[in-house]
């Protein structure tokens, strides 16, 4: 009888800001949980060996390292095919990073990563808004905009595992410096930076008051905050922004047909102030055959939480890999 039983599997998920790690059983129980700042670590073999002791630490407390079957992680830019975070724009780490192959020669165990819009599929479809849905799309809006496509039950990678980047395809020629390097691309207009990006715009175009004005850091909380008192001028950042994410929204639905769109991420808690006017751009633009048809929705469940759970997900679909047998 086998009497080391791996129970267990460890989500991983990598913010600009924080990394966020958890122990997570059979049934989808969170034992244990931490996190640390991405941000302290400009280095990525610094950032690994971090992560490294921070994961033997938490499972050693809890039950112990030999009961883990493998590691799920979650990053943007990551791509599941090769394991690697492919050039990210938004990570202080440059270039093509191995990182599911350094931490699985580290920890001895089996290791996948994907990126966030993918974990954040598999977390939402599992425990969320798309469970019991085959043919859903997820937009994370944050510090960048990822998506991912669940098609008859499976997630679509595209030929080289780069399937769902929304966030850089091109709304405006010659547009915004995008952080990809390339101009135009939706993200340098509704993601984070983007939505700055349009607020100062309009308040150097206008002497119109607003409470923007005097706030020391713009940001798209501080923002919502601006619309929900009253501001007109905050109120219209979000219904541009909302008009362009509309616009591109409805291409894809057009394009894929599916039951739904899910949207999650930071941004998302703009609430109504972003997604009247997505809706409203949206209805305008999809195609009618399919009008009435996709739902727009957004998550209803915690991201920090979901995220982990989802790249628990992941890990559980590995096979099983042990320097240790």
């Amino acid at each position: 009888m086998e009497e080391n039983i791996k129970n267990r599997v460890v989500g991983v998920d990598i913010s600009v800001t924080r990394t966020s790690y958890a122990i997570v059983d059979v049934r989808g129980n969170i034992l244990a949980e931490d996190h640390f700042a991405t941000n302290e670590y400009p280095n990525v073999n610094d950032f690994v060996t971090t992560l490294s002791e921070r994961i033997v630490e938490i499972t050693e407390a809890n039950g112990g390292y030999d009961k883990i079957r493998s590691i799920g992680m979650s990053a943007p830019s990551a791509n599941f095919l090769t394991g690697c975070i492919e050039n990210a724009p938004n990570l202080p780490w440059k270039g093509v990073i191995p990182l599911a192959a350094i931490l699985r020669d580290r920890l001895g165990i089996a290791v996948a990563l994907s990126n966030d819009s993918h974990i954040t599929a598999l977390g939402e479809h599992t425990y969320g808004s798309a469970h019991g849905m085959k043919n859903f799309i997820i937009i994370t809006l944050g510090h960048g905009i990822g998506s991912c496509i669940f098609s008859n039950d499976e997630v679509h990678f595209g030929a080289n595992g780069a399937a769902g980047e929304i966030g850089h395809t091109c709304i405006e020629h010659n547009g915004r410096e995008c952080g990809c390097g390339r101009k135009g691309c939706l993200e340098a207009y509704c993601a984070e930076k983007g939505i700055v990006w349009t607020a100062k715009e309009m308040m150097a175009a206008s002497d119109k008051p607003s409470l923007m004005r005097s706030l020391s850091r713009l940001s798209p909380r501080t923002i919502t905050e601006c619309c929900d008192k009253g501001d007109e001028m905050a109120q219209e950042v979000y219904r541009v922004t909302g008009e362009r994410l509309g616009i591109v929204t409805a291409a894809y639905a057009t394009l894929l047909d599916p039951e739904a769109i899910i949207f999650t991420g930071g941004i998302a808690n703009a609430g109504h102030w972003l997604f009247d006017a997505v809706e409203k751009t949206f209805n305008e633009h999809i195609f009618h055959n399919i009008k009435g048809h996709v739902k727009l929705q957004r998550s209803t469940i915690d991201d920090r939480e979901r995220d982990v759970l989802g790249a628990s997900a992941l890990a559980w679909g590995i096979k099983e890999y042990s320097l240790f047998k």
